[in-house]
């Protein structure tokens, strides 16, 4: 009797043996930049295709913008071109800056250097919200000059263009806030670099589509 239950015993565990082989042990801490709970990279392939998501659907609202643009203003005789504050070419100035101090940090954190990236995002993100407070100046100098958003569809178009704009810097502003918090606080551990490369990717984006617009403004408004 004894030595027909050996054979059954030794099939249960092999079993299990086979069962843990393939699910392999789950280390805490150990998800990658992510911190997938035990999936390498699953947050960060998680957060990229979110980004990707994001960054399209951006895409399309200003696309749409841009079409509804060109149709206005070629619908009629009644569009008068609207100057664009100085200020602006400071803003965007200000914002690229912001962009290339933003770049400069994440590379340093990939290198270690954690003080380095610490002062370049910090530098970065009050950039950031300089050029917010440009902007404002801005909308402020234009309204001055007697162009509000009822005046002419190019004025009208100014503010809806660079006031979307700015919402989407607000939104930025508030990612490369929190990623600063947490890295003067010391609580930037390896999960939470996907969120550095996520902030600067978007913050990147944002330059690009603001150069866009001052092309489209500048020639075409």
């Amino acid at each position: 009797m004894i030595r027909r239950k050996h054979p059954r015993i030794t099939k249960a565990m092999a079993r299990s043996a086979t069962r843990e082989e393939i699910k392999g042990p789950v280390f805490p801490g150990t998800g990658g930049w992510g911190d997938g709970g035990g999936m390498p990279g699953a947050s960060r392939r998680a957060s990229l295709t979110g980004l990707l998501v994001l960054l399209t659907a951006s895409t399309m609202v200003f696309a749409a913008f841009t079409s509804a643009f060109w149709v206005r203003r070629g619908l009629s005789n009644d569009w008068a071109p609207t100057p664009l504050p100085r200020v602006m070419w400071l803003n965007t100035a200000v914002l690229l800056a912001s962009s290339a101090l933003l770049e400069i940090g994440r590379r340093a954190l990939k290198a270690g250097r954690r003080a380095e990236f610490n002062r370049y995002w910090t530098g970065g993100t009050a950039l950031g919200v300089l050029f917010l407070l440009g902007q404002a100046l801005a909308w402020r100098q234009l309204s001055a000059a007697g162009f509000f958003i009822a005046s002419n569809p190019s004025s009208s178009f100014f503010y809806v263009l660079t006031a979307a704009h700015a919402t989407h810097v607000l939104g930025g502003i508030t990612a490369l806030v929190y990623v600063d918090v947490k890295a003067l606080s010391l609580q930037l551990g390896p999960g939470m670099r996907t969120a550095v490369d996520v902030s600067a990717l978007f913050w990147h984006f944002l330059d690009g589509l603001w150069i866009y617009l001052m092309v489209l403004l500048t020639v075409w408004g």
